[in-house]
């Protein structure tokens, strides 16, 4: 028998309709990290993420908003439902809330290599190091359209066009808005870390030290 980690999300999402549980909790494990990464840097409050990406598979199992392939794959689609309920969420909280200032261990098991212990890139060297508390806070003070595309493509390291998809504009309107970010990013760090070296953002979107 094929393992159900193996199915592509086409065939897991037709067992799921037909009542296969091992086929959600395939879906879940592929998708749930990226989608509780984003939720956490959007709202900074690890219970709202774990709500969130809760709420986002309550929608795919009760069908209510239905995915067409057409349109994309299903991780944009899980993406946009979370993305709304992410809204919705600070629309109601009216306030943002920081992130603890606790080392990469809070995001274990949910993380690519930039919250990893002993990753290489510049990025990860700078989360793991004393200015961790400040990185995240100057992610999460950006105006949300700023975060959300820092999120995507810096973070989720999101091709342009994909994150153009999810956040329902033209890829332009994602380039100038992630410029934008960075500089907004780069002036923060800047700012809170001095007088050591301020980390900038490069052209690749990856946090460097001078």
């Amino acid at each position: 028998m094929i393992d159900a980690a193996e199915l592509p999300d086409e065939l897991l999402l037709e067992r799921l309709a037909a009542g296969d549980e091992e086929a959600f909790r395939a879906l879940y494990r592929r998708h749930h990290g990226p989608l509780y990464r984003f939720v956490l840097h959007m709202t900074g409050r690890a219970e709202a993420a774990e709500e969130v990406v809760q709420e986002t598979f309550m929608v795919l199992i009760r069908g209510s908003a239905k995915f067409d392939p057409g349109r994309g794959d299903l991780a944009g689609f899980l993406f946009g439902i979370a993305r709304n309920h992410v809204h919705r969420f600070l629309d109601a909280d009216g306030r943002y809330q920081g992130l603890p200032e606790e080392g990469p261990e809070a995001l274990a098991g949910h993380g690519p290599a930039l919250f990893q212990p002993d990753a290489p890139d510049p990025t990860a060297r700078l989360i793991q190091s004393e200015t961790v508390a400040q990185v995240r806070r100057a992610v999460l003070s950006l105006p949300e359209r700023y975060r959300e595309v820092v999120t995507l493509c810096d973070l989720e390291e999101m091709e342009y066009e994909r994150a153009a998809s999810i956040l329902n504009c033209p890829v332009g309107t994602v380039r100038s808005r992630l410029n934008r970010a960075r500089e907004m990013l780069a002036e923060k760090l800047r700012v809170t870390l001095d007088p050591s070296p301020a980390p900038r953002i490069s052209a690749t979107g990856a946090f460097e030290t001078r």
